[in-house]
């Protein structure tokens, strides 16, 4: 019997160690994706253009001023002065792809390279055919969002906020339940409890354009939501970055993407300083599409011009190494986005979704407790 039992002793011994090598489980507890629509890599890894900070090119105002708060002598402290946060905590502590130059490849994969797809397909997984335009029709795809609302625990934790209104069919608000706040006229309940002023800003507010909010007011809505009521996955979209350059405006172009920095760090310092938040959540910021080049693309940007499919991906939070700027060999895609959200959440879009990419390993290696 003695025998026996050191048989089985001696049997079990080389289990042991694989069981006490197990990785440790995901930390991350919440998951913020956030869109700077239209804004280019080029700004992001290069910073700004010195050749389109003119009033001939970029239609600058005040070349001057414009200048003074964003031209640097290199480009690792222009890019700095632009997009602090990105720089100086992202870079450091987080993961940012799609510097180009360097090798690093991001892009999109549905064809397109504007809005409504380039959301289906990071939101979805996978590019869809049947979505060639911006028009609001209802998105006939399941978004990991609407997925993920209806896993256990996650049950009214998952919210949408975003300046343009074409978001609300993005979600498919209708069928997938979320709430989903967007545009200058958002729905019921998105504003009901924010505080007076707010609403009222909403309100009479003259809008300049007639289906996109300020990125301000998004932002004090977004804050005002996640003290109030904690949402575990939300999604924030800013629209700007892509509006001051369709209309050629270099220098808001570049005050809008500054702004949006800020605006993430903010909700960044807001989250971390809520025991809800701190520690364990991860943001996740992109680009929808790229733009072209030169001294007249950088405005446009479609399947028609060239570099319109490349994007950036940042990451930031417990479970993502600090690997700063990534050179890797590999490309990354903005389909991985959405398997990448619920994966650091624990979950497994891909069994709901089989056609969505995979997520962005790299961003998902628990660190030792």
């Amino acid at each position: 019997m003695r025998r026996a039992a050191v048989a089985i002793a001696a049997w079990l011994l080389p289990i042991v160690p694989s069981v006490a090598a197990a990785p440790p489980p995901l930390r991350t507890r919440n998951v913020v994706l956030i869109v700077s629509d239209g804004l280019r890599w080029q700004e992001v890894f290069r910073g700004p253009d010195p050749a389109l900070m003119t009033e001939a090119c970029g239609g600058v105002e005040e070349p001057e001023a414009l200048a003074r708060d964003f031209r640097r002598s290199s480009i690792e402290e222009g890019r700095r002065a632009l997009l602090p946060f990105l720089w100086n905590v992202v870079a450091q502590e987080g993961q940012l792809f799609g510097n180009q130059t360097e090798g690093s490849l991001a892009h999109d994969t549905n064809g397109q390279d504007f809005s409504y797809p380039g959301y289906n397909e990071m939101l979805a997984g996978a590019p869809d055919p049947r979505i060639d335009s911006n028009d609001p029709n209802p998105n006939p795809n399941l978004t990991v969002f609407e997925w993920l609302s209806k896993q256990p625990g996650l049950e009214g934790r998952v919210e949408a906020y975003a300046t343009w209104s074409v978001f609300d069919a993005i979600f498919n608000r209708e069928r997938s339940g979320l709430k989903v706040c967007s545009g200058w006229r958002p729905a019921a309940g998105c504003l009901d409890a924010s505080p007076p002023m707010l609403a009222r800003l909403f309100e009479t507010s003259t809008p300049f354009w007639t289906d996109n909010v300020w990125d301000a007011f998004l932002q004090a809505a977004v804050l005002d939501e996640v003290r109030r009521n904690h949402p575990r996955v939300l999604f924030v979209g800013y629209g700007e970055t892509d509006d001051w350059a369709h209309l050629g405006r270099y220098d808001l172009l570049l005050r809008s993407a500054h702004a949006m920095d800020r605006f993430v760090a903010e909700l960044w310092d807001a989250m971390q300083a809520m025991p809800e938040y701190k520690d364990q959540t991860t943001f996740l910021v992109t680009a929808d599409h790229g733009r072209g080049q030169g001294l007249e693309d950088w405005k446009e940007h479609g399947n028609d011009t060239p570099g319109s499919s490349e994007i950036w991906i940042a990451a930031l939070g417990p479970d993502t190494p600090a690997w700063g700027e990534r050179r890797i060999a590999a490309p990354v895609t903005q389909s991985q986005i959405a398997a990448t959200v619920a994966a650091l959440l624990g979950y497994d879009y891909r069994s709901a979704s089989p056609s969505a990419a995979p997520p962005l390993q790299d961003v998902i290696a628990p660190r030792p407790r």
